[in-house]
């Protein structure tokens, strides 16, 4: 096999720059640090590093904090959102946004706190009339601490 015959396979990642160009999201509601590897049109694998300053530690909970679970999935969804973007060869505009459209099967394994490394790995189930759906796991230390199956659509902003 040559190397032209795997285009879609993309090892060299993708750091925090390139990423903030692939999502729409900002501070501090980015929560994808790094693209580890990534093969256009089937999955992603990326990672989070869970810090003691994220802004929702104080309420969720000041006597012992634990990532919501929630954010674990966005994450996921962000992940997976990296992925399609680049899979269609495009990038997020101010005409768009790419929106939950279902997640299903959303299990919690493990709490997830301050100092863990979140590793984010997604795959593309299928593409169907628009709507992306996939399934993400998410890991700490090699445990699974998430997963969840998610669905999402890139839909065009009514002004």
């Amino acid at each position: 096999m040559t190397d032209n015959a795997t285009p879609n396979i993309d090892n060299s990642g993708m750091d925090i720059h390139e990423i903030l160009d692939h999502l729409p999201h900002r501070y501090p509601f980015v929560l994808i640090d790094r693209v580890i590897s990534m093969e256009l049109g089937k999955e992603i694998t990326a990672l989070k590093n869970v810090s003691v300053n994220e802004p929702f530690f104080p309420g969720h909970f000041p006597y012992h904090p634990v990532m919501p679970g929630v954010l674990i999935v966005e994450a996921m969804a962000q992940a997976a959102a990296i992925l399609s973007f680049k899979t269609m060869g495009s990038k997020p505009t101010d005409d768009s946004v790419y929106y939950f459209a279902g997640i299903d099967s959303a299990r919690f394994k493990k709490p997830v706190s301050p100092g863990d490394q979140i590793i984010l790995n997604v795959k593309i189930e299928r593409i169907l009339k628009g709507i992306w759906k996939y399934i993400g796991v998410a890991t700490v230390d090699g445990v699974v601490v998430a997963e969840a199956s998610m669905m999402c659509i890139l839909k065009a902003i009514e002004k």
